[in-house]
C-alpha cells in the first residue's frame, strides 16, 4: 500500500477502502531555530519522523500521509529574519480547508500531526471545527507529547529546552548533519529557569505570558545545544515513531459509533 496520499492516481484513490483510511496531515513551520539551525527545523522533523514511522508500519495500516504543512503560525518569532508565519485566522481556515477536502474524500478519521509548539493550540481548534462541520473524528498529535527516550535527556533540559536545544539539535544532527553549525551552538540559558526559581505561578504551563521568543533568550533558542549528538538524535526519532505506530493502531480500533453521540435533551 503506498503510504503518501499524492502518490495515488485519482482513479486509484476512488477504490481504496475510504472509510478506512486514517489520514495523517504533518504540520511544521519555517522560522528561526537559533544561530546554529536552519529554518526548516520544524518541517525537517516532521518529514523524518514520518519517515521513519512508514517503515514501520505493519502492511494492514490503514495509514495515509497527507502532504507536510512546511509554514504554520511563527509569530513568536516574527523579529528573526527568515521566519515565516501565517495569521492565526489564515492557518486555521487553510487546515479546515484541508480537512473539507479529505472529509468529501470519504474518510472519517484525520490526524494532525504537529511540530511547533507555537500552534498546538490553533491545531485543537481546527479539530474541534472540522467534528462541528463534518462530523470528522479528529485527533490533535504533537509528536514531542509523546514522550522522549528514557535517559536520554535530563530533567533540566526536559523542562527548559524548548526550542532548538539539546532535542531538535540532536533530531536535525542524525537527519541533516550538513545544516546544522555546531561551532555556534550552545547552552542557552531562558527565562523559564527564572519563572522556576522566583515565581511560584508564572511558567509556560501556568500563568503564561504572551512571550515572544526572544523574551526567553535573545538567540533565539532554549536549551543545551551543545550537548546535542547524533546519536541522540537517533534515539529520538527511533522513540517517536515506534509511539506513532502505536497511536495509529490505536486509532483505528477507535470506533466511529463515538461520533454518534447524541445530547441528553
Amino acid at each position: 500500500m503506498k503510504r503518501y496520499w499524492s502518490d495515488y492516481t485519482s482513479e486509484a484513490f476512488s477504490r481504496l477502502d475510504r472509510e478506512q483510511i486514517v489520514a495523517v496531515l504533518p504540520v511544521g513551520a519555517t522560522e528561526q531555530h537559533g544561530p546554529h539551525l536552519p529554518l526548516s527545523v520544524d518541517a525537517a522533523i516532521a518529514n523524518g519522523i514520518v519517515e521513519a514511522t512508514i517503515e514501520r508500519l505493519p502492511a494492514s495500516s490503514k495509514a495515509l500521509f497527507l502532504p507536510t504543512q512546511a509554514i504554520g503560525k511563527s509569530n513568536e518569532h516574527a523579529r528573526y529574519p527568515g521566519t515565516l508565519t501565517f495569521s492565526a485566522q489564515t492557518l486555521i481556515a487553510m487546515w479546515c480547508e484541508i480537512g473539507d477536502c479529505v472529509a468529501a474524500s470519504g474518510v472519517k478519521k484525520l490526524v494532525l500531526l504537529n511540530s511547533h509548539g507555537g500552534q498546538i493550540s490553533t491545531m485543537d481548534i481546527v479539530a474541534r471545527e472540522l467534528r462541528i462541520r463534518h462530523n470528522l473524528m479528529v485527533f490533535s498529535v504533537n509528536w514531542f507529547g509523546q514522550g522522549m527516550p528514557e535517559g536520554v535527556y535530563g530533567d533540566h533540559e526536559m523542562h527548559h529546552g524548548i526550542h532548538a536545544g539539546d532535542m531538535e539539535t540532536s533530531v536535525m544532527l542524525e537527519l541533516h548533519p550538513d545544516l546544522v553549525d555546531m561551532s555556534k551552538a550552545q547552552n542557552f540559558r531562558t527565562l523559564t529557569e527564572t519563572f522556576a526559581s522566583e515565581f511560584k505561578h508564572i511558567s509556560l504551563s501556568g500563568a503564561k505570558p504572551g512571550w515572544q521568543i526572544q523574551d526567553i533568550n535573545p538567540h533565539g533558542a532554549a536549551g543545551d545545544a551543545s550537548a546535542a549528538t547524533a546519536e541522540k538524535g537517533r534515539k529520538t526519532i527511533d522513540f517517536a515513531a515506534d509511539r506513532l505506530v502505536e497511536l495509529l493502531a490505536e486509532i483505528e480500533r477507535a470506533p466511529l459509533s463515538w461520533l454518534d453521540n447524541k445530547t441528553a435533551w
